[in-house]
């Protein structure tokens, strides 16, 4: 893939991101600099930064740019921060985050996706990202705890895990899926102290569902839900 993307990367930025609201600079230099293109089939490529999600492996979708600089700003990931992700489909966000925390630990439940990921992520030279398949509702304790969690599916509720997981001041972004019934809005939790945790509800979403223990059984996945979008 020889074409250079950059100018349609700056036109993303400025009339996706900008044109929206986004204003944390370390978000947007982020933003410009990850190659998009290199996180979906080749094929796709030139769809690369459309203003909307995209079909990547196993039935899966890389989410909108813009939902991607505005979780993350959101979650006010900054230099030096220990960030989870939850859902590392692509890779793409995992890239977009290591931009600029310290440390980035992603969960896929989908093997073929982190073997993908993980394929790209070494190509491009990410050395501050572990990757790993399993339950992202479980979190990954070990590697806890965290500064920012960002979670890229819809539950019924924060898993209590992921809270448990949150660094005091840690900032938790997740969508809610109340009652299964595809009504969704992106939450930020807050962690103050060891048993107070602030929320704040940030706007409609529509995001595919959060699958394990703490989330919804593989039988119960929500039919209907596109992709992430705003």
């Amino acid at each position: 893939m020889n074409r250079s993307f950059q100018s349609e990367r700056d036109g993303m930025v400025e009339r996706q991101l900008v044109a929206r609201g986004i204003r944390d600079p370390h978000v947007l230099r982020a933003m410009r600099t990850v190659p998009r293109e290199r996180f979906v089939d080749e094929r796709m490529a030139p769809f690369a930064y459309d203003d909307s999600p995209l079909p990547i492996e196993a039935e899966q979708t890389i989410s909108q740019p813009f939902m991607v600089a505005w979780m993350m700003e959101a979650a006010e990931v900054a230099p030096g921060d220990h960030v989870l992700e939850v859902g590392a489909g692509s890779g793409y966000a995992s890239a977009v985050l290591a931009q600029v925390a310290a440390t980035v630990h992603a969960i896929e439940r989908h093997d073929l996706l982190t073997r993908v990921a993980r394929e790209r992520l070494d190509a491009l030279a990410y050395t501050n990202i572990h990757l790993r398949t399993g339950d992202g509702t479980l979190g990954w304790p070990e590697a806890g705890p965290f500064d920012a969690i960002l979670v890229a599916a819809a539950g019924p509720e924060v898993p209590a895990p992921l809270k448990e997981q949150l660094r005091l001041g840690g900032r938790l972004l997740m969508p809610l899926d109340i009652g299964g019934q595809g009504t969704q809005r992106l939450l930020k939790v807050v962690r103050h102290t060891p048993e107070d945790y602030e929320q704040q509800t940030l706007g409609s979403v529509a995001f595919v569902p959060l699958i394990g223990q703490h989330g919804w059984a593989e039988d119960e996945e929500r039919a209907g839900v596109p992709a992430s979008r705003f």
